[in-house]
């Protein structure tokens, strides 16, 4: 700790640092190794970052100005307005008629264990999955902030500034908006009895939770309803993966969970249950198959899939399988990337939704053997099934009639021309995403990549029935994105593909490139090699990408 005080006084001689709010907590080692795994600072990390927290998943729109965030107030000051039951003074424009209203700016899981309480203020607890879902629930409940005093907190903070100035954004009868500086933490270090917090304060380190010197317990076991705050155990929602509170005693009862938030949309793990004991295979409704990296058998509750065990630390990534490829066949392509990122991700794959004709192109005669097109062999009567996301203006869709032969030579730069059945394929995710969601990213290879731009460029228009946090782009190209700009989609992405050695003879690199420069700097990576159409496993390539998706667990 002398250590930590020492470095601190000497980072602040750095006019940098001046007004920074440094904060120190001392703990013990972590209660088990699953703790330690999840969330244990094993390392310094060192980046550049737009924003420290991603307030909107809406990220085509432009975050507020800090600049515009609510009055901060001190943990003594905040104590003192709650104390005065909601009569804030701003020197201003002082009101009598205005009530106070608590607002926790915190996630579900979190607020579950611990939050302020005043019988004499209305708190709103959003009851929300992640940050990101907070101006959603502002927007729809703009109408109990209206003309209020707002009074905001959150764990540290930092979730606040972002918080308050997207209230104060919204114009009149949202300007007097406070919040406490320094978070949960700061006032329970001013009132270590709680004072108006009550339970504890959950925190993202090795420590799960901090209480105070009250020891009541707010929190609740998700399955009998029994007194319980502990989070040590890190059990999760089989659907979302958020936090659940699960006693000692149910835990060895059942070993899943569903969270409050997915029960209300429907989910029942009940059918899960029941089919992880059955040795029958689902039915794939709604012509959706999914297949994960995984060799557990098909849940029907997620439509056709295979489950994967979706432990604590594991994102789930939708993969986008290239043009003239399928889900199977884009699993078995993957299978080394899939082996190396299994302690960081469940892979699944979906078969686009158009169909494709079996056309085959005949072999070319040279000088040694003479082969015309009607003595080329066939291929194999027996052959899976071709899928594209984008197809040319003169498909048909499939043909019954078996193979056929082109009536021309292939064209590499046939991609460039396959723009048509974006509706069909933008529709076909929805449904994915809602039936089988949710997914933390998406990964598209070659057309598939194009499709998951695509998708990106359209996160505004599917709020809410397409989520995802990051994208992972590889030999990937724009196609009917004449309307995005440079730099204009704001959204993690990370862009792998060939370098101009010519080794990618599919996809340009060139193409490759034009389409990276679509996403904003600040949040793009760049990986090039020299290996061809493929998504390179080898060092130093994979350690980039496990680096990149380390930031979203």
């Amino acid at each position: 700790m002398s250590a930590l005080e020492k470095h601190i006084e000497a980072v602040k001689s750095n006019s940098l640092f001046e007004g920074t709010d440094f904060k120190l907590a001392s703990c013990h080692q972590p209660l088990n190794d699953k703790v330690a795994r999840e969330c244990g600072f094993t390392s310094l990390s060192v980046r550049i970052v737009k924003e420290l927290v991603t307030l909107s998943s809406n990220l085509l729109l432009k975050s507020p100005e800090i600049s515009n965030a609510g009055r901060h107030l001190s943990a003594v000051e905040f104590h003192s307005v709650l104390q005065d039951a909601g009569k804030i003074q701003d020197k201003s424009n002082s009101s009598s008629d205005r009530r106070l209203i608590l607002l926790d700016a915190r996630n579900l899981y979190e607020t579950r264990i611990g939050k302020f309480q005043n019988v004499n203020v209305k708190t709103l607890d959003p009851q929300i999955r992640q940050y990101s879902d907070l101006p959603s629930w502002i927007d729809d409940n703009s109408e109990q902030l209206r003309g209020n005093s707002i009074l905001m907190y959150c764990t540290g903070g930092i979730r606040c500034e972002m918080a308050s100035a997207y209230i104060k954004s919204k114009g009149v009868g949202f300007e007097n908006v406070f919040q406490l500086y320094g978070g949960i933490q700061r006032y329970l270090e001013q009132f270590p009895d709680g004072g108006f917090f009550k339970g504890k304060n959950f925190v993202f380190d090795h420590r799960v939770s901090v209480g105070s010197l009250d020891s009541d317990v707010l929190g609740t076991c998700l399955l009998c309803g029994s007194s319980y705050d502990d989070y040590s155990s890190r059990c999760r929602c089989r659907y979302c993966r958020m936090l659940v509170l699960v006693c000692d005693g149910c835990q060895k009862k059942s070993p899943s969970y569903i969270c409050e938030l997915c029960k209300r949309s429907g989910k029942c793990v009940d059918s899960v249950s029941e089919m992880e004991d059955d040795n029958s295979e689902a039915s794939e409704p709604a012509g959706i198959k999914l297949v994960s990296n995984s060799n557990q058998r098909k849940i029907p509750s997620s439509p056709a899939l295979v489950n994967g065990s979706r432990t604590s630390k594991r994102l789930r990534i939708l993969c986008l399988h290239g043009f003239r490829q399928n889900a199977s066949g884009f699993k078995g392509r993957s299978g080394s990337l899939a082996k190396k990122l299994k302690a960081l991700a469940d892979l699944v794959f979906v078969n686009a939704p158009h169909e494709l004709p079996f056309i085959y192109q005949p072999c070319l005669a040279d000088q040694h053997n003479s082969i015309s097109p009607s003595q080329d062999p066939c291929p194999p009567k027996v052959c899976s099934k071709k899928f594209a996301w984008l197809v040319g203006s003169d498909y048909q869709g499939k043909s019954d009639a078996g193979w056929t032969m082109a009536d021309v030579p292939f064209d590499l730069l046939q991609y460039q021309q396959q723009t048509e059945g974006i509706d069909v394929s933008l529709a076909f995710l929805r449904t994915v995403f809602s039936q089988a969601g949710p997914f933390d990213g998406i990964l598209g290879f070659s057309q598939g990549a194009a499709m998951a731009a695509l998708l990106c460029g359209q996160l505004g228009k599917l709020k809410g029935d397409v989520d995802f946090r990051f994208v992972i782009l590889c030999s990937g190209f724009a196609i009917n994105m004449e309307g995005f700009q440079q730099g204009s989609i704001n959204l993690p992405s990370l862009h792998i593909f060939g370098n101009d050695k010519g080794r990618d003879r599919q996809i340009n690199s060139q193409a490759s490139r034009q389409l990276a420069s679509l996403f904003e700097d600040g949040c793009s990576e760049i990986i090039e090699h020299d290996l061809g159409h493929i998504i390179p496993t080898q060092s130093p390539h994979i350690e980039r990408i496990k680096n990149f998706l380390q930031r979203f667990l």
